[in-house]
């Protein structure tokens, strides 16, 4: 009598990560309010440095992430059939996206008067630092060095008259996909000898991207940090005097993400349940980050996960996060050039909002793919000859708004590859659907089969 084999345990069941950063969302939202409500300063401080942090450990990554991403995305297209055709459709659809979306962002201003009903007046507006111009867009292209590192001081005085100058190092992530782009087209056109080059900069790439991971795991207490700090530094009395601004930068950001995505998708004859099933993990992380840079792995794995090759997949969403905005570039900068004209009583021609969509599609890569678009709404406000004072009445909730303006951004980012590829015929419409086959080869089974 053989004795009968043990039986296995059950597993435990997990949370799903994207409930868990909710769930993060939700805790940071009652401990900002909490914040607010009692005027616990702690609270607030220990919130803001949580939140900061987990940025910073985003944006310590960027540069090696991106560099050697957009190299080995480039390199990739070797090994796909009809590159050029894919790339430039790519493009395409970024375009078209991005045309929609800036056409919905126009048509919601026009329709809703958000400055005409700001109660914020324009007495002390200074115009931001940090500006965008054509010319500054143009030279921004080129790198000024291997890095795209840039070093800034500024200088502070203190109540005893002492001057302090502090020095900090930035990034400009455009140059970067310049670099990239070069970097990556000269080891192809090189053949041969640029293996070694291309197999450490893969190796390279893997060794950020676990980073990265093991950084994002962190992102149900950055998620409940950041939103808590926003609930309780800015609150209702800021986003109040610009309530029909905000709710028209969530209302647009909404009609894209859930109406425009979705008709693009039946329109191809794809399940909308499924894509956002598939791409919610990298959306809700999105919200919360506000990088889309940051966000790359993710996007990128979710967008494989719905049967997007992982060759193609590996230059789209990669050259999506740092040129691909829809909410940034395209829904925001119209809502906002419209609503500063109406603060200060300028009228807006039809030649405007011709201009206002330009920049929208030509423009996107302005906002580089990190946290906030001052650059992009200069950029616009300096080409229709606004006031860049404006901006700076704005600032005051730009967080709030960046949450969901980098969600959509992030979601087209998935999208266009997804569209592009089942164009194409290269779509894995098994693993799209989430369809496997046992190991005899058998039938299709599991979801749709």
């Amino acid at each position: 009598m053989s004795a009968s084999a043990p039986a296995a345990a059950p597993r435990k069941k997990s949370i799903p990560f994207w409930a868990q950063v909710l769930l993060g969302l939700a805790v940071g939202v009652l401990l900002g309010w909490v914040a607010r409500s009692f005027g616990l300063e702690w609270l607030t401080t220990t919130l803001s440095t949580v939140g900061t942090i987990f940025v910073q450990l985003l944006r310590v990554i960027v540069v090696p992430l991106v560099l050697t991403a957009l190299i080995v995305s480039i390199t990739q297209l070797r090994h796909v059939a009809n590159a050029a055709r894919l790339a430039i459709q790519t493009l395409i659809w970024f375009a078209i996206t991005a045309l929609v979306s800036v056409l919905i962002g126009i048509g919601l201003g026009v329709l809703t008067n958000p400055g005409a009903s700001a109660s914020i007046g324009t007495e002390g507006a200074k115009a931001v630092a940090t500006q965008g111009t054509w010319l500054d867009f143009l030279k921004s292209l080129v790198p000024v060095n291997f890095l795209g590192l840039e070093v800034s001081s500024k200088a502070t005085e203190a109540a005893s008259g002492a001057v302090s100058v502090a020095s900090s190092v930035n990034f400009n992530v455009l140059q970067l996909v310049v670099l990239g782009i070069a970097l990556g087209a000269a080891a192809l056109a090189v053949g041969d000898k640029a293996k070694p080059f291309i197999a450490i900069t893969e190796s390279v790439l893997a060794v950020f991207q676990k980073l990265v991971w093991w950084i994002i795991l962190l992102a149900p207490y950055g998620s409940a940090a950041l939103i808590g700090r926003a609930v309780a530094t800015y609150g209702w009395d800021l986003v109040g005097p610009l309530g029909v601004f905000a709710l028209d930068v969530y209302l647009g950001c909404a009609l894209v993400l859930f109406g425009l995505y979705p008709l693009l998708l039946k329109l191809h004859g794809l399940s909308v349940g499924r894509w956002f099933s598939g791409a919610w993990e990298s959306i809700t992380l999105a919200f919360v980050t506000r990088s889309s840079v940051g966000t790359l792995p993710v996007t990128q794995r979710n967008t494989i996960s719905l049967g997007v090759p992982q060759s193609y997949a590996s230059f789209a969403v990669p050259l999506g996060a740092t040129t691909k905005m829809d909410g940034c570039a395209a829904i925001y900068p119209a809502l906002a050039a419209i609503t500063v004209a109406q603060l200060f009583g300028i009228d807006l021609t039809l030649q405007h909002y011709l201009l206002i969509a330009f920049v929208a599609v030509v423009g996107s890569a302005a906002t580089a793919g990190l946290t906030g678009a001052t650059v992009m709404l200069t950029l616009t406000l300096s080409t229709l000859g606004l006031p860049l004072e404006g901006v700076g009445l704005l600032l005051a909730i730009d967080p709030i708004l960046d949450m969901a303006r980098t969600a959509t951004n992030v979601a087209g980012q998935s999208l266009v590859p997804t569209i592009v590829a089942k164009r194409n015929g290269i779509l894995d419409e098994d693993a799209y659907y989430g369809r496997i086959r046992d190991e005899g080869n058998g039938p299709l089974v599991g979801a749709n089969a």
